[in-house]
């Protein structure tokens, strides 16, 4: 399988969108390997060894559009801007169950918001990256200002429990990101396309309406190509990997992320490792490890990350950002 032809970066246009705020939402309840093994015959070592997770959130009362509120408004307050200003919020999810009205309008007036742009975007593991090149884009055009971004889902909601090769990935879960436009952009090009070829690898689909993968395609893709896309990703940004203070993948498997972060030479100490306690949230895990790691301190302001998203579609997107700088909370 051969990487397409990345295009050269445009010139910058003098406008462009950074990172002012990071939130996220999980669930209160906590599935740990222990619990899972009294419903699905598995147990600890089987699931640690395989896919390196160790527990997970589950979601009971809490729907999508909860979760996506709670985290965005999490990120409106880490990034001191009021709802009242958004002009544009993105939802990326694949487990809404309604089709009208969208996630992203119930969040837009849970919050509070105006008369914001709302719309959802379906993209399954790799939607928050394509959401978040979208929302830039929107705010590079000059169509927005303040955007809201979230990445949420309920997995749990379309898992067959009884198929132990799934359920022991899945988590539930929110994160978001608020973008200001601002002069010196601080979101890279995207770097985004499609392997048509496994489009069926994974899937919610009718009759069953539950999570199935080929799990063996996907980590073989993952281990033979992903590597070659992120590095294209870093380079139409203008930032080796090794310049990179962070590297945030989509949070699918810790036996896809640790050969992945070697693969470019990035530490296992500036890679997220999210899903060995958040499981595999699709969309929602980037932004979750994203947040974690601004919030606690381990990504320094204004440093550069990598986020490369992949999976069900089967699509793939990437860029590179800055976290947000120390006392920054709006752009130009």
């Amino acid at each position: 399988m051969t990487a397409p032809t990345v295009p050269a970066p445009e010139p910058s246009t003098g406008r462009g969108s950074r990172i002012a705020g990071v939130g996220s939402y999980q669930p209160a309840r906590i599935m740990d390997n222990e619990e899972l093994s009294q419903i699905v015959d598995t147990t600890d070592e089987w699931i640690r060894s395989r896919v390196g997770i160790q527990e997970r959130r589950i979601a009971d009362s809490e729907s999508v559009a909860d979760m996506a509120t709670q985290a965005g408004r999490d990120a409106l307050q880490h990034a001191g801007i009021e709802a009242a200003e958004l002009d544009l919020v993105v939802v990326a999810t694949v487990t809404a169950l309604d089709r009208s009205p969208s996630t992203a309008g119930r969040v837009s007036a849970a919050l509070g918001a105006r008369n914001p742009a709302v719309f959802d975007l379906n993209a399954a593991c790799s939607g928050f990256t394509h959401a978040l090149a979208v929302a830039d884009q929107a705010i590079r055009s000059g169509a927005a200002n303040t955007a809201l971004v979230i990445g949420a889902e309920k997995l749990s909601d379309f898992t067959d429990w009884a198929d132990r090769t799934t359920c022991v990935l899945v988590g539930d879960g929110a994160g978001a990101l608020v973008l200001t436009a601002s002069p010196t952009p601080g979101i890279g090009p995207v770097h985004w396309g499609s392997v048509p070829e496994l489009s069926h690898a994974v899937r919610i689909e009718e009759p069953k309406l539950r999570f199935q993968q080929e799990g063996m395609s996907v980590f073989r893709w993952a281990i033979s190509e992903a590597a070659t896309l992120a590095r294209k990703t870093c380079e139409i940004a203008g930032i080796r990997p090794d310049e990179l203070a962070g590297f945030v993948p989509h949070q699918a498997n810790l036996r896809i992320i640790e050969p992945l972060a070697e693969q470019l030479g990035i530490s296992r100490e500036i890679t997220a490792r999210d899903v060995v306690t958040s499981g595999n949230t699709s969309s929602a895990s980037i932004p979750i490890a994203l947040a974690r790691l601004v919030r606690s301190g381990q990504l320094p302001p204004d440093s550069p990350v990598l986020l490369f998203g992949f999976g069900g579609g089967f699509s793939y997107a990437g860029q590179v950002v800055r976290t947000p700088a120390t006392g920054t909370v709006s752009g130009a």
